[in-house]
Formats: structure tokens, sequence, C-alpha cells
């Protein structure tokens, strides 16, 4: 692919949750290609090791490892296995995250709903859970096993994956919308508590993206955008979705040691405007 920002990662250590992904899997190959040495985890072991081939097979460094996010000591045999095979985690992008049906509404209003439909009454409390452990413990876990390395060395950088919903919540995912908002506070306060050692810590929060996960949402069977795309859209600036691929110079520049190396605490929408329209 053709990288946004010529920054040079040979010699750091990547480390990706969720990378059996298609965007933290675009962002994996990104800091291969760039030089990194990359551990590509997530709990899909074929995408990760079918991730990490392709980029051996062009010349990169990548491993892929199955790792459970919200289970520490499972996670720290990962972490074992990282430190043997490519070294100490310089950077850590903890890109696992995600919505669950049981956790959203039908209807954008109370008033609206009809019988039958699921309101926020009818919510999952098991769903809510799942949401909140996926995205919030799914962050601050990792960053407790991999961060040690870079606290030793008194460097290194974290980048947390917040979202649109952690300014304005959306309607209809209340859990996905305050896990969200959690993940930007969290990262606020991490870049606090780590600001002593010489970690950073800062945070993307991507815009609206199509994806396997949200395409039915967005596009009718007949490949016309939805009632709800249409009002994405009307309140994007820009005027259209945002590419994952566009998301790479956010991620490269905030975790780059020079280019970012005040930088801390921070999340940087990569939305086409959409968290600077008013709607009017």
């Amino acid at each position: 692919m053709n990288l946004p920002l010529n920054i040079d990662f040979t010699g750091k250590v990547v480390v990706i949750t969720g990378a059996g992904g298609v965007l933290c899997g675009t962002m994996a190959r990104a800091f291969a290609q760039a030089g990194a040495k990359v551990a590509a985890l997530d709990l899909n072991e074929d995408a990760v090791k079918a991730l990490a081939d392709e980029c051996k097979a062009e010349g990169y460094i990548c491993e892929g490892y199955k790792a459970n996010v919200l289970e520490t000591e499972a996670l720290e045999k990962v972490h074992e296995a990282v430190l043997q095979d490519l070294g100490p985690c310089d950077i850590l992008v903890n890109g696992t995250g995600g919505n669950n049906p049981r956790a959203t509404t039908d209807n954008e209003y109370q008033h609206e709903a009809k019988e039958g439909q699921k309101t926020f009454f009818d919510l999952d409390a098991s769903g809510v859970d799942f949401v909140f452990k996926l995205n919030f413990q799914g962050t601050l876990i990792p960053s407790q096993v991999f961060a040690k390395d870079m606290v030793e060395r008194k460097a290194g950088c974290i980048l947390n994956i917040s979202s649109m919903n952690a300014y304005t919540p959306l309607t209809k995912i209340p859990a996905y919308s305050a896990a969200k908002a959690g993940i930007s506070n969290f990262t606020q306060w991490l870049a606090t508590h780590f600001a002593g050692t010489g970690i950073r810590c800062n945070a993307i929060a991507p815009g609206f993206l199509i994806s396997k996960q949200n395409k039915a949402l967005l596009f009718n069977e007949d490949g016309t955008p939805t009632a709800r795309s249409h009002k994405i859209l009307n309140g994007t600036p820009m005027g259209r979705f945002v590419d994952g691929e566009e998301l790479l110079g956010g991620v490269f520049f905030l975790c780059d040691e020079k280019a970012a190396s005040a930088i801390t605490g921070v999340a940087l929408p990569i939305d086409a405007g959409f968290a600077a329209y008013s709607g009017v």
C-alpha cells in the first residue's frame, strides 16, 4: 500500500490487538511496511496467522498470536511469546472493540417504538456488560500487560481507538457510545499516569467507515444508502464516509516519537468533519 507518511519504524516492536479485523489488519500491514516488527493479536488465530504469512511473503516482519484481551493470564503468556520472538513492546495499538445487538435498540426514539421492537427497557444487561468489557477492559488489560516493557525502558507509545460516539452519542447504541467515551477518558488518565515514565498515550476517533459489521445498516440490498446513511452524510461536511486507510496518517503521526513527542492525552478525530459540524 502507499503509506501516508515517510516515517521509519525500523527496530520498533508494535503490538496490535484486534489485528484479525480489516482496520487493525491494515494498520499491522502499514507498520510492517514501515519497518516495524509487528505482533498481530486477535482471538481469530487463523486471521492473524494469514496476515503474518502475507507480510512475511512481502519481506516484512510480522507474527500472529491468538489472544483474548479479556484474560490477563493468557495475555501474559502471549506477552512472553512476543518478547521471545520480537522483543519488548515499543508501541501498543489497542484495536479490539465493537458493539453487540443485545445492547442496541431498534428505534432511535422511545415514542416511535412499536410493539415487538426492542426498546431501551429491553436492553440485555449481559449484552451491555459484554460491550463495556470488550471495549474498556479490552483496552485496559493489554495496556497493563504490554506497558510494563515501556516503563522499564522509559519510552513508548499507547494508541487507543475511540470513536465519534465519544463526542456525542449516537442513537440506538447507548452501551457502545458510553464505552467509547470511557476510552477517551481513559486515554487522558493513562497519559497523566504515565507522563513521568516517557510513555505517551493518545487515541484516534474514527468517523463513519463502511465495514462488514455495519454495511447492512448503511446500505439497502439494492446498494442505495439507508435513511441512517443519509443522516450521517448530511451531518458530514465532506459528504462521504471515511476510508480505513485514511486512518493511517493519524496513527503514524501519533505513534512517531519525534513528530508527536509533546503530544499525549488527545483523541484525534479522523471523521471528514463530522465532529465539527453543528447541523446548521
